[in-house]
């Protein structure tokens, strides 16, 4: 890595494996990673200290990648203690990945800001633009509204660099809207002089129509005075054979109703009879089944409720049951696991005075039995 990207130097070769297999080892060379954060001072709104926030960033990333790289480096070479070094390569790496999206945040927001400031621009001169598409079919009076609209569109400071654009953008549509504008008026009173001669038009044909009219409904009712009186003279005829066939008729009908009563006030007492006994069974059966029906109901409710606080019951007590086995399980395996590492712990710290005892410094010797217990060492292990 050139002088100019990094921001710390790596941990030496040599005591690498000590640096990184340490709770938090790196945090020395993190720490002058982000004193120069901290001391990191750019203008975002400079050319210049923009661009000097993404170097920063980059060297960040880049201080990321070779701390990185010399963990890989160990867990290349020692597979066996994989776990702690991942673990501080990976606290690094996102150490590192919050600080770089830190320092690059101001000239992301910049950028943004930029961004919303252009698309703000194009979008109004967009609509400006819009005013003067898809003008088939548009009245004079939407047209005219159109150039109030875009005539009433300030241009000036407040367009920024875009003021050019958008003045070319607004002249133009304002030509085509105001010759389009010229156009729809001239066809809009072209149709209004054709309507005003159709209308003259129909209004001839339709007084001719009502004269015809009128004669043909003279001649008809002519007509029909003189069929009316011919029908009236027969319709005279015919009644009066009628009221003589009606008269016989209605004699004839009035005593066969006569006869149709007489039987069917004898069938209908019949009837009532029977309908009423009928009514009277159903009426007792009714109340029977519905005397049985509730009986059968509350029985079944007072079963129901039985079951249902039975089951409660035992679903409670399988639940207590469940979560004192539980309980016992978890208080069992954390009993095991911290007398496990209290033995451990004894049997390192053991092995590490022995070896201080005989001339080893304590970081040594605290390396010594690592290394043994991770089985680096061939032939020799730790007894437990």
């Amino acid at each position: 890595m050139s002088a100019k990207t990094e921001l710390a130097v790596v941990p030496p070769q040599e005591t690498a494996l000590a640096v990184y297999s340490a709770e938090k080892g790196l945090e020395p060379w993190l720490q002058v990673i982000r004193s120069k954060i901290d001391g990191f001072t750019p203008d975002i709104s400079t050319r210049k200290g923009r661009d000097a926030i993404a170097s920063m960033a980059y060297a960040v990333a880049r201080s990321k990648t070779a701390l990185d790289d010399v963990g890989k480096k160990l867990v290349a070479d020692l597979k066996e203690v994989p776990k702690k070094i991942d673990a501080e390569r990976k606290r690094v790496r996102d150490t590192l990945d919050s600080w770089q999206e830190e320092v690059r945040r101001p000239l992301n927001e910049w950028q943004a800001a930029e961004d919303a400031r252009v698309d703000k621009h194009n979008d109004a001169i967009e609509r400006i633009r819009l005013l003067a598409v898809d003008l088939d079919g548009i009245t004079a009076e939407d047209l005219a509204d159109r150039v109030a609209q875009l005539e009433a569109v300030a241009l000036g400071d407040v367009w920024e660099e875009f003021e050019p654009e958008a003045a070319r953008a607004k002249d133009k549509a304002l030509t085509v809207l105001r010759a389009a504008l010229t156009a729809r008026q001239k066809y809009e009173a072209e149709q209004a002089e054709l309507a005003r001669l159709r209308a003259e038009a129909e209004a001839r044909a339709k007084a001719d129509h009502e004269a015809a009219i009128a004669r043909e409904a003279a001649e008809k009712a002519q007509r029909e005075a003189e069929e009316k009186a011919q029908a009236e003279r027969d319709a005279a005829a015919k009644r009066e054979q009628a009221l003589i066939d009606q008269a016989a008729q209605a004699q004839r009908d009035a005593e066969r109703k006569v006869r149709e009563a007489e039987a069917a006030a004898a069938n209908q007492a019949l009837q009532l009879k029977l309908a009423a006994e009928q009514a009277e069974r159903q009426k007792l059966q009714a109340e029977a089944d519905r005397v049985e029906s509730i009986r059968r109901a509350e029985q079944d409710r007072i079963a129901a409720e039985q079951r249902q606080a039975a089951a409660v019951e035992q679903a409670r007590l399988d639940e207590i049951a469940r979560q004192n086995k539980a309980a016992d399980e978890i208080l069992r395996q954390e009993k095991l696991r911290e007398a496990d590492r209290v033995h451990k712990g004894a049997i390192y710290k053991a092995s590490k005075e022995a070896f201080m005892q005989h001339g080893m410094t304590e970081d040594c010797a605290r390396l010594a039995v690592m290394l043994i217990a991770s089985g680096f060492i061939p032939a020799i292990s730790i007894k437990y």
